[in-house]
């Protein structure tokens, strides 16, 4: 199962934060679902975000575009993450297009409110920038909004309302050298020149240290590389900051990469108690849960992420092992089911899906529901064609049900799998 490899990285925030705070889309299933063929508009969302994720916007762009053709109601869906891909590709005006128009559709959310204050940066547009992004940080999506509102400021010499915002950038991103460049500026047009050094030496030494933790990160993940936990422990001990989610995510995710899971749990716990509503940082603890085998642990995060975040390929897939193993065999297939329409690509969602259906057509002959049976069945066996168990036990039930000529059907089809299965190559 390759997904359960990929710890979140923190440089995905930007997809966590455009879908956290929008609606939640509620979905419902009822006990028994029948299986679907993959819905085309699904895919292209799981595409779609697994690309945004890994910073590929041209791609996401196109998947989203994509979804939007075919359901053009797909507002928080697609055209959010559409116009986020299109700004992170610097088309400003297209990106512009696609924010106005989910603002006409949804008033002034933070988020599109965020956006458009940050493109009217862009376009030199300080006043248009402030007047946004101070209706923005009432709500703030993005904790650098202050940093941006306090730029805006600046640029039109605005130094007050630009010293204010500053200061609250620098309480919410207390390790960003910008915050303090900025402000150093601030004095020195307002003639302190003692605030002036002191905010530039800060700025300065805050560079330094985020480059020296780019060391560190390399000399932690070598030492473990090498099986040197020991050596290792001062470097990355270094890298802990109970305070800050994007390092307790890096040193977690450098734990997990080398099998100390115990470490890598803590790092997790703490990063999501300080970002709760972070899919990102929920999905990490709960991979952690999984690979630890404490299952029912991994359930609670992976369900309060899927609220905010229904339609990410990781989510669903991991979410669905989970239940798998703690045998809720139905909700386990719908949420493989969801993952495998999101990505009908990925064959290890493919192989559990597979024994998911397997599963409930076994639970419901049991049940003699055979027409659930043969319809797990019938998806078991495209999911896995070259298979003959799905076509043997539809036999049996076509037998039990007085199908002779459909029982004689998948008897050979069974039959001839069997044979290719078994022959050499």
């Amino acid at each position: 199962m390759p997904f359960l490899a990929q710890v979140i990285s923190w440089r995905a925030m930007l997809l966590t934060l455009l879908l956290t705070v929008f609606a939640t889309l509620c979905r419902t299933a009822a006990q028994e679902v029948p299986p679907a063929k993959p819905a085309t508009v699904e895919a292209h969302l799981g595409r779609g975000y697994d690309a945004l994720k890994n910073e590929q916007y041209e791609l996401a762009a196109d998947e989203f575009r994509a979804a939007l053709a075919i359901d053009s109601t797909l507002v928080e869906r697609a055209r959010f993450p559409l116009a986020v891909a299109l700004f992170e590709l610097h088309q400003s005006a297209e990106a512009r297009r696609e924010f106005e128009t989910l603002r006409r559709d949804l008033g002034d959310h933070p988020n599109i409110l965020y956006y458009l204050g940050r493109l009217d940066i862009e376009g030199n547009d300080f006043k248009g920038a402030t007047q946004k992004l101070g209706k923005a940080v009432a709500e703030p999506p993005f904790p650098d909004a202050a940093y941006y509102l306090g730029f805006a400021f600046l640029k039109q010499h605005d130094l007050s309302a630009a010293e204010k915002w500053l200061k609250v950038a620098g309480q919410l991103l207390p390790r960003d050298s910008r915050v303090e460049y900025q402000l150093a500026k601030i004095y020195r047009e307002q003639g302190r020149d003692e605030d002036a050094k002191k905010a530039a030496a800060h700025s300065e030494e805050l560079r330094k240290r985020e480059e020296s933790e780019i060391g560190w990160r390399q000399e932690c993940a070598q030492k473990l590389d090498q099986g040197l936990r020991q050596e290792a422990a001062a470097s990355c001990q270094r890298l802990y900051d109970p305070d800050n989610a994007e390092k307790l995510t890096s040193l977690g995710t450098i734990y997990g990469q080398h099998g100390d899971l115990d470490e890598a749990l803590r790092c997790f716990q703490r990063a999501a108690e300080l970002a709760p509503q972070s899919p990102q940082m929920l999905y990490n603890l709960a991979l952690t849960y999984f690979q630890l085998q404490q299952f029912e642990k991994a359930r609670a995060p992976l369900e309060r992420a899927l609220q905010r975040w229904p339609d990410l390929f990781q989510l669903n897939a991991l979410y669905g092992a989970v239940l798998a193993k703690l045998g809720a065999d139905t909700s386990a297939y719908q949420a493989l089911h969801h993952a495998y329409e999101l990505n009908p690509q990925d064959s290890g969602t493919a192989n559990m899906l597979y024994l998911a259906a397997l599963q409930l057509a076994r639970k419901s002959e049991e049940a003699r529901d055979y027409s659930h049976s043969l319809t797990y069945l019938q998806e078991a066996a495209k999911l896995r064609p070259e298979q003959p168990d799905p076509h043997r036990r539809m036999a049996e039930i076509y037998s039990l049900t007085a199908h002779s000529a459909q029982a004689a059907a998948e008897e050979r089809e069974a039959d001839r799998l069997n044979m290719n299965t078994n022959s050499p190559n």
